[in-house]
This record gives C-alpha cells, sequence and structure tokens, in this order.
C-alpha cells in the first residue's frame, strides 16, 4: 500500500522526532510518504524539517511563515491538496506512535467509500470510552515504555473485530476528501472541525470502520490545549483535567458556536464516536426582548433571529460577534420588522427560562417527533409556528463551500 502521512505541528519537535521514528520503524512494507506542515513554530521545526527532507526522500514539508499560527484546520488541507503523493492518506497527529502492522490492518479494511480508523491506546489522561484502550506507557517521548507497549499489542489485538467510530488517525481516499472540499476554515485554527467533516463524510455515504487489528500510542494534547506537559500526582496518576490554556478555550467556546451555527446543535455521536446527526430545519426566531445577553445565547441556534426595536441591540451585536465567524451576521441578524421568510418561526418574550433554551436546542428533535405543518402553539414560554413546509437541510451541508 502507497500512504501519505498528514501531520501538521507547532512547536512539538519533540514529538514529531519521536513520531518519525516509529512510523520508519513500524511501516513494514508499505510505501509511506511523510508529509508535515510546520506551523511557524519557534522551537527549530523547520530546520529539523529541511534536514530530513535533505536525507529521506518520502518526507516532504512545508511551513506556514507566519506571522499569525494558520491551525491544522487549513494545514491539513494545505498537505493533502498540495504535498501528499498517494491516493491514499491518513490523517495523523505529531503524538502518536505507530504500532507493528497497524498499516497492515489499514490495507485489510480500507475500500471505496471506507475510512479506517486505528484504535488508540492512550495514557489516562482523559476518561475511559469503549473506543479505546487506556494503558498508560508513559506521557512523554523520554519516559515513553516501548517495550511494555509492544508486550501489550498481543493480548489487546481482536482479529476481525471493528465497530464503526471515527477519530484520528484516520485514513481515507484523497478523492472522497477532495470531493466534499476538505475542511471548513469556519473553524480555523482549530476544534470542531473534525466533528464536521466527519458528519459530511457520513452524510455522503462514507462507512466508517474502526479497526481492533492497528493500534496507535497516543500521548495527546501534545499541541496547544495545555499551557505545560501533564504532571503525575503522588500515586503516579496522570490529569489534565482544567490545564487548558485560556487560548484554547476561548477557540473553543467561538468553534462550538461556529458548529452549532452550521448544524443546528451540538456534537453528537454514539459511545463508538460514529456521528449522530439531526434534521437541519429553516428556523428563525422573533426575539421580543430588547436583550443583548439572549441574542447572544440564541443567534446560533437559527437560520435568522429578529431582533431590536428602537434600540441599536442588532448592530450592536453584530460589531461584537462578526470577528467570532466568517459568517455573515448582517444577513443572519436581521431587524424585527424585516420580512420573515423562515419554514418555522419561534418567538421568544422576556417570560424565557432555561427550560425554554433546552426547548430550542432540542427543537430539531422535538420537530421531529411531533412537527407537522400548519401547527401554531406554545411549548413552555415560547411560540412555534410551523408554515406550509419542512424541509431539512442537513444534506446541502456536506459540500464545503470556501468562503
Amino acid at each position: 500500500m502507497k500512504i501519505s502521512l498528514i501531520q501538521p505541528g507547532r512547536n512539538n519537535l519533540k514529538y514529531l522526532k519521536w513520531s518519525y521514528d516509529s512510523i520508519r520503524k513500524n511501516q513494514g512494507n508499505h510505501e509511506v510518504q511523510i508529509c508535515v506542515a510546520d506551523d511557524f513554530s519557534n522551537d527549530g521545526t523547520w530546520a529539523w524539517c529541511q534536514a530530513m527532507m535533505a536525507k529521506d526522500g518520502a518526507f516532504n514539508a512545508i511551513r506556514n511563515e507566519g506571522p499569525g499560527r494558520l491551525g491544522h484546520t487549513i494545514l491539513y488541507d494545505r498537505l493533502v491538496n498540495e504535498v501528499a503523493e498517494h491516493d491514499i492518506c491518513m490523517i495523523y497527529h505529531a503524538d502518536m506512535y505507530l504500532c507493528p502492522r497497524a498499516l497492515d490492518s489499514i490495507e485489510k479494511h480500507l475500500t471505496d467509500k471506507t475510512i479506517v480508523s486505528l484504535t488508540r491506546i492512550e495514557p489516562p489522561l482523559h476518561p475511559d470510552g469503549p473506543e479505546k484502550i487506556l494503558l498508560d506507557c508513559g506521557i512523554e517521548p523520554e519516559e515513553f515504555d516501548e517495550d511494555m507497549l509492544l508486550t501489550q499489542i498481543k493480548r489487546l489485538k481482536t482479529k476481525n473485530k471493528t465497530t464503526e467510530g471515527i477519530f484520528a488517525p484516520w485514513a481515507f481516499y484523497k478523492k472522497d476528501f477532495q470531493e466534499i472540499g476538505g475542511h471548513d476554515p469556519l473553524y480555523a485554527p482549530q476544534s470542531k472541525e473534525d466533528s464536521d467533516i466527519f458528519n459530511r463524510f457520513q452524510l455522503n455515504g462514507i462507512k466508517f470502520i474502526q479497526t481492533w487489528e492497528g493500534f496507535v500510542y497516543h500521548m495527546t494534547c501534545r499541541g496547544s490545549r495545555f499551557a505545560d506537559g501533564a504532571t503525575r500526582n503522588p500515586d503516579g496518576q496522570v490529569f489534565m483535567k482544567n490545564r487548558e490554556t485560556d487560548e484554547w478555550l476561548t477557540q473553543n467556546l467561538k468553534a462550538t458556536r461556529n458548529f452549532i451555527r452550521k448544524w443546528g446543535h451540538f456534537v453528537k455521536h454514539d459511545t463508538f464516536l460514529k456521528p449522530i446527526i439531526p434534521h437541519k430545519y429553516d428556523v428563525g426566531i422573533i426575539l421580543d426582548v430588547n436583550n443583548q445577553e439572549l441574542l447572544h445565547a440564541l443567534e446560533p441556534w437559527c437560520s435568522n433571529i429578529y431582533c431590536g426595536v428602537g434600540v441599536d441591540l442588532r448592530q450592536n451585536y453584530i460589531n461584537k460577534e462578526q470577528p467570532n465567524t466568517i459568517i455573515d451576521l448582517s444577513k443572519k441578524v436581521l431587524p424585527y420588522n424585516n420580512e420573515k421568510n423562515n419554514e418555522i418561526l419561534v418567538t421568544v418574550n422576556n417570560k424565557f427560562t432555561q427550560q425554554d433554551f433546552g426547548y430550542i436546542q432540542q427543537l430539531s428533535e422535538i420537530l421531529d417527533d411531533s412537527g407537522e405543518p400548519g401547527f401554531h402553539g406554545e411549548l413552555g414560554n415560547i411560540i412555534v409556528e410551523i408554515f406550509e413546509k419542512m424541509n431539512t437541510y442537513e444534506k446541502d451541508l456536506i459540500i464545503c463551500k470556501k468562503q
């Protein structure tokens, strides 16, 4: 199999080196191109990339010259479209150790219109889940217990077992990635871009396969999420809770709001991380109260929101929020008296409660269950009116239209 591994990196050189060594050691008889994007690092990453390109003909790298960070949402796509030489690619993180025969398992399961994920073996930095295996073989390259890992892999392999989750590392045909337009820059520099593209793959008929015969050891979170490395408590346990940087927290909130704007719901998936995609309806919210905080809370949850009677509520909100999204809010946040052409209208008044907000967050499921054209009634303190149509629009989101 010929495969291109896609690895953006920012100031994580020691992990890139560790990951590179594992790939070359354990790639087997496969032809593996390693594609690295240096995102304006200042830790010597680019000098290392230049040295590697000089001695390894299957190592290729590009560099973001800055001064700002692009993030992996953008650099994944640049590597796939500009650098990857093979028809098969795999999104791969710098903090991953490629286990022996993992690529054999990719080759076994990857067919047309499929994406194959390797099973992650991770130290206990995050809660356990049925899609991964917790095993502490170290949280830094210098303490990595390779012998323990290789011994345990023999026990952990389950022949012919597959589930339907999708997460990094995931291998795919380049044509399937390009057919839907790759990652959406709405989420740049990072966060929620993976959930978005997974939704779009699934809606486009891609089947997800997680193999339990192929593994990576994933140290996790070796990028910008945490201010420093993981530490161990006196009992030897590792932990990451409440260690996120302010930069990461701000970007994650921004990306979450943009995901809701696009899809109309929070990220949803089953226990094995296969996406769950509720219907997206054309919902307009009439804000029948001049409240800036309420406008901020409700705006992502609809196609349009109508607000601002005799005050600068609308324009003040647009001026403040527009830097956080590439969606044109002037076309979404409309004057209160603007013509309303949405198929479903929800009116919010000054009696609005947290329970009412819950109804809006679950509106897609409520409409699926009991909505019908011509309905006009109350749901808690909000008024819901459904007109002649209840079209669904999630399939319109499959192709990423770059703005």
